[in-house]
């Protein structure tokens, strides 16, 4: 089976496709040869899976699973949520991100947050999501070299380390993306 994961991102192709079975030929945008921005205009994480899985299917014909994933921060209302990625401005800039986070949250004891990944399967005419949520902390400062985006500021419940301090076999194994690949997985496999 071939099936395209409408993701440009390197770092979650590659924590994705560890988590893939073999029997399962994963291929990336490149592969296809979509280069243009996939639209997310969504005001949901689960809109904007599903709009990307719609848009593949829609433009090029393939079956497809998109995610999308926010940090959602209590103390913030959920924010940044659904923005996550550009929640300092169109750059997408992890380091500017998680400065604007940080900063506030300055005045906040608060700092619950939680990782939240859907992933939207479009295969066989038929749509699913799958939705996987890891819980934690938002630290006071930046730790850790490993992972991307918010993952230096993320601390796990039950750990001590953030999620760019764990390897990634560690974050796959307890993390959102992780979660929400294994239902994606399971699901395959019953086919």
């Amino acid at each position: 089976m071939k099936l395209v994961f409408a993701t440009n991102n390197l770092n979650k192709l590659q924590e994705v496709q560890k988590l893939i079975p073999s029997n399962i030929q994963l291929l990336s945008l490149k592969d296809i040869d979509c280069l243009e921005d996939i639209p997310e205009t969504q005001d949901t994480i689960e809109g904007n899976a599903i709009q990307k899985a719609n848009y593949i299917k829609e433009n090029y014909g393939y079956d497809c699973f998109a995610d999308d994933t926010g940090l959602e921060v209590e103390a913030l209302d959920g924010a940044p949520g659904v923005y996550s990625a550009r929640y300092a401005g169109p750059q997408k800039d992890a380091n500017d991100n998680m400065d604007k986070l940080l900063e506030a949250l300055e005045n906040h004891s608060n700092r619950k947050a939680q990782f939240k990944t859907v992933i939207a399967l479009s295969l066989n005419g038929k749509q699913h999501t799958f939705t996987g949520i890891c819980k934690g902390n938002i630290t006071q400062e930046k730790a850790g070299s490993a992972g991307f985006g918010y993952d230096p500021i993320f601390k796990p419940e039950g750990y001590e380390l953030t999620f760019a301090e764990i390897s990634m076999e560690e974050k796959n194994r307890i993390g959102h993306r992780g979660k929400a690949v294994a239902q994606l997985v399971e699901y395959l496999n019953q086919l």
